[in-house]
């Protein structure tokens, strides 16, 4: 049974004055239809906050020793977060107003830097960038610009990939076909007669757009996932995964059996939106205080999930990107203990404000703003702190060994991920005193697709060392390794090291008893795209040194 009218207004006036007695704030959150129950009260960017009670009732806690006024918000699932100012013995009432839950395809993004022809109030940059303001600190528009994310669409790598053409735009001949009365048509390899210029999804299916823009140009094809041409994006479609794409997710449709996105659903296919109807907006990001608007508190911007629909997929039944499944499958990704994808992505980074004074930014606790810049791939700092390297050596009569162990202990998914165009390579090299390279006798060394041709031109196939890849191979060409994984492939190998694996190699160098002392060099290379590929396209990426190790071991050196 509902109090009465007479037992609220008596509830509400013992709030009151325990408020006053104590310089507690007290009141009640409602919306157009009454009580709001179970709503977040907070002091805006304090950890001081409460639940409203069954009746929409809350005392908050005593936050300061004056009088000064402090801004009270409130937020419910389904609603806006709405706020007032009030004083210590206030009894306030905060209003709250529901948000769509439904999609609306007609509504058009805001770009996140000024474009040509639009008004700067619509542009992301006018609240969240530094560039015309004294703040000393990038704000989320000038991370992110920095970040993979904002060339998804016109990152060069994946445009050439997508036209098969070079990156001075000369193009591959379209796919030739032979034919099979069992099987029908198949693809043949490339004519060696004719230039070539690396493979492409246009060359392949010149007929159809694919589903690539479903992660890379998503603004276009959140409405048409397969009827896209990335190419052809023009305007803040071209800004690839912007801010109002990722503050208007709402859920991720994954597989309860897996955890993962179902199979072949990339991108948008699996992101469920909420695009609001026309004459409003709608923002979800991941605090509960923001400033008064049409914003709302969304768990999932903090939760790893939010990455899974451009971090995995499955094509032809062959895994390719795997990140999110990877992380899943990891300790990181524990319960009691987790590490999310944003711990690592969206590192806290100190900064105190996430916009611009002028906007409404007010100074926050530093642990509650993510970077959005997102290193990545391109990230030395990230890639130079993924692993550890023990390197031991010895001598033994005429020989030198030495052993490597590489550690994945500070990444939280396996080394390299994602696309299996990306690869580690071990160098291992043993010198005398006069700089004389020893031979390999015993021990692994770099495959072919570590590049056949001069070492000091990056060809590192035959060295001693390894290399560290998902390998895939083309069903009907059998070319491998392949990048075109829009074809049916199957995985022809995969060393690559797990989170919290390690790997351990074993080489041996044969030596003459007149040296004096040897130098010991290992290095761990990160490389984008294999070389015969990066050479077909003219990518210009150079490896990143990860991990070194460089000594001296003297010559009458006989333990480990």
């Amino acid at each position: 049974m509902k109090p009465s009218f007479f037992l609220i207004i008596v509830v509400s006036i013992l709030s009151l004055a325990f408020a006053s007695d104590t310089g507690k704030i007290s009141g009640r959150v409602v919306d157009d239809n009454g009580p709001v129950p179970g709503a977040m009260v907070r002091i805006q960017a304090t950890e001081t906050h409460t639940f409203t009670d069954e009746d929409g009732y809350f005392v908050l806690p005593k936050s300061n020793e004056n009088d000064l006024p402090i801004f009270v918000t409130a937020w419910a699932s389904g609603y806006y977060i709405n706020g007032t100012e009030a004083i210590a013995g206030e009894n306030i009432e905060i209003r709250l107003k529901k948000h769509s839950d439904v999609d609306n395809p007609n509504y058009t993004w805001l770009p996140s830097t000024l474009q040509s022809g639009q008004n700067e109030d619509q542009a992301c940059a006018k609240c969240h960038s530094n560039v015309k303001t004294n703040i000393q600190f990038p704000l989320p528009v000038d991370e992110w610009l920095e970040d993979a994310h904002s060339q998804s669409a016109k990152n060069p790598r994946f445009l050439t990939m997508y036209n098969g053409i070079d990156m001075d735009g000369n193009k591959s001949p379209l796919t030739r076909y032979g034919y099979n009365s069992e099987y029908g048509s198949f693809p043949l390899r490339p004519d060696s007669d004719q230039p070539y210029y690396g493979p492409g999804y246009k060359l392949d299916f010149p007929e159809t757009d694919g589903n690539c823009a479903a992660c890379h140009a998503p603004l276009s094809a959140v409405n048409d996932p397969y009827g896209v041409d990335p190419t052809a994006v023009v305007g803040v479609h071209k800004e690839g995964i912007s801010c109002d794409f990722c503050h208007k997710i709402w859920d991720v449709r994954l597989d309860p059996a897996s955890g993962l996105p179902y199979d072949n659903m990339p991108g948008v296919l699996s992101y469920v939106f909420r695009r609001p109807p026309d004459g409003h907006q709608f923002f979800a990001g991941p605090l509960d205080d923001v400033a008064t608007g049409e914003d709302t508190f969304s768990p999932l911007q903090t939760e790893s999930a939010i990455c899974a629909p451009c971090h995995y997929s499955k094509f032809w039944d062959t895994p390719i990107y795997n990140s999110f499944g990877e992380w899943l499958e990891s300790p990181y990704s524990d319960p009691e203990t987790e590490q999310t994808c944003q711990d690592c992505h969206m590192p806290r980074l100190g900064i105190t404000q996430f916009a611009t004074t002028e906007a409404g930014g007010i100074k926050r606790d530093p642990a509650t703003i993510f970077s959005h810049k997102m290193p990545g791939a391109e990230d030395k700092n990230l890639l130079q702190n993924a692993v550890t390297m023990n390197v031991e050596s010895r001598r033994d009569a005429d020989k030198i060994f030495v052993e490597v162990e590489i550690i994945n202990d500070k990444t939280g998914h396996h080394v390299p991920t994602d696309s299996p165009l990306r690869h580690l390579i071990l160098l291992v090299r043993v010198s005398d005193e006069n700089g004389k390279k020893l031979q390999q006798i015993e021990g692994p060394v770099v495959p072919d697709w570590g590049g056949i041709g001069n070492p000091d031109d990056g060809y590192y196939a035959g060295l001693a060392g390894k290399g560290f890849a998902k390998i895939l191979m083309e069903l009907w060409t059998e070319v491998s390794p392949t990048a075109a994984y829009w074809n049916p492939t199957r995985i022809v190998s995969d060393n690559r090291i797990p989170a919290m694996g390690s790997d351990k190699s074993s080489y041996v160098f044969q030596i003459s008893e007149s040296s004096k002392a040897f130098e010991i060099s290992v290095r761990l290379l990160f490389r984008r795209a294999f070389l015969e590929l990066m050479d077909q396209k003219g990518w210009n990426n150079a490896d990143i040194l990860m991990e070194e190790e460089r000594f001296i071991l003297p010559s009458c050196n006989r333990n480990w």
